[in-house]
């Protein structure tokens, strides 16, 4: 990880209600603390200033950034826990991808394991690697780059960067998987765009959006 130096920017809330509380994280900031008191700046540290009962539900990559859910009770938290669990949980990202990126639609099915001696990246392993599946749709293609719709019907950890990298259209400003040309942007071009999910309170279907900064 290279040196951290997160926003400092105000939260941006979304929704907040008696059982959750959805923001839009900023690229950049982590989603939970990391080993040391240099790394415990992140959205959760954050949003527990604002709502002391919250509770985490899942994460984003530091680099990604976008849509995110908190629970503001257990019932909430495990109530969502297992949307996510069993991939009930709707996401879509927004990316921008090195290079033209054909067809206009696809589904990436490579299984994923972490790369032990290059932690904390993840690589495809067909041997020991769990099932790891991204469905794709392209929104605008050039030569240069392509602008993608990316919808996780997994959530593996830096499931869309490594799919996106085998597919050999690294997503732009990818620190960990993208070289070259590709690094050259200001931040990783990856945005938790939608989240669609039941309310903890009812089951209602609920949908929240963050439109893409890039």
């Amino acid at each position: 990880m290279t040196d951290y130096a997160p926003p400092d920017t105000p939260l941006v809330i979304l929704h907040d209600d008696h059982e959750i509380v959805v923001l839009n994280k900023p690229s950049g900031l982590l989603s939970v603390p990391g080993k040391g008191p240099e790394l415990a700046d992140c959205l959760l540290a954050r949003v527990a200033e604002a709502f002391p009962t919250a509770l985490l539900v899942h994460r984003l990559d530091r680099d990604t950034s976008g849509v995110m859910v908190f629970a503001l009770t257990p019932h909430a938290q495990r109530h969502l826990g297992l949307q996510f669990e069993r991939r009930q949980a709707k996401k879509t990202y927004l990316a921008r991808v090195l290079g033209r990126l054909e067809p206009a639609q696809g589904t990436v099915d490579l299984p994923l394991t972490v790369d032990w001696p290059n932690r904390p990246r993840q690589m495809v392993c067909h041997a020991t690697g769990r099932p790891a599946l991204t469905d794709w749709r392209v929104l605008r293609a050039g030569d240069e780059e392509s602008r993608v719709r990316l919808m996780p019907q997994t959530g593996r950890s830096h499931q869309l960067r490594v799919h996106m990298r085998a597919l050999g259209h690294p997503i732009l400003g990818d620190r960990l998987y993208a070289t070259g040309a590709a690094l050259d942007y200001p931040r990783l071009m990856l945005h938790s765009e939608e989240l669609r999910l039941r309310h903890p309170d009812g089951g209602r279907g609920i949908r929240f959006r963050a439109p893409a900064p890039f």
